[in-house]
């Protein structure tokens, strides 16, 4: 079953190439969603997929940024995007 992962890093995620390395792991992983910058210099993510893949990509994220994340607001959800792709928004 398809859950849908909301995330928001706090710490020095911006300005060190968090959301390119985030879109990249989350294609690997065959992710559908987004990731952006917040005004406030936090990172907002949305991804859904199975549960295994989206605990992958958690942990993928924690392991090459864990220097710079300070906090992660992880909420699970139900499922809801009707895109396939993953991608970067400004």
């Amino acid at each position: 079953m398809k859950k849908r992962l909301h995330v928001i890093y706090s710490g020095t995620v911006q300005g060190v190439g968090f959301r390119f390395t985030t879109e990249n792991i989350a294609r690997e992983l065959g992710l559908a969603g987004w990731v952006k910058n917040l005004n406030d210099g936090r990172v907002e993510i949305v991804a859904e997929a199975e549960h295994e893949p989206l605990r992958e990509f958690l942990k993928r994220i924690d392991e090459y940024f864990q220097p710079n994340i300070v906090d992660a607001q992880i909420d699970w959800l139900e499922a809801s995007l009707e895109s396939s792709d993953f991608g970067v928004k400004f």
